[in-house]
């Protein structure tokens, strides 16, 4: 298999991998940002959202908004570790079976 396809697959798992302890780390000051407000409860969410909205309907929307975006990393993580193994697989074929044993 050509080197340069080889060498594109595993940036494109690198690149996959760091999207995911990208979004890992935004999802999680969401979660801190998402505990704060709701313990402070500030007046100005309520004014911002629709009308008629308090805070017993404001809560669950954005838990649910929250867990859903972090469900979204799945198909992430599993195209990552996809792209891994396949690159993994094309540096063998290249290289051919190591004769070593670790």
């Amino acid at each position: 298999m050509d080197d340069a396809f080889q060498g594109r697959v595993h940036a494109a798992a690198v690149a996959a991998w760091w999207t995911f302890l990208i979004a890992a780390a935004f999802f999680a000051c969401q979660w801190l940002l998402y505990l704060g407000v709701i313990a402070a409860q500030p007046g100005w969410v309520v004014r911002l959202s629709v009308a008629g909205e308090t805070w017993e309907s404001i809560r669950p929307l954005w838990f649910h908004g929250l867990v859903l975006l972090k469900m979204s990393l799945w198909p992430l993580v599993l195209f990552a570790v996809w792209l891994t193994f396949w690159a993994r697989q094309l540096g063998q074929r290249a290289h051919g079976p190591s004769t070593t044993h670790a």
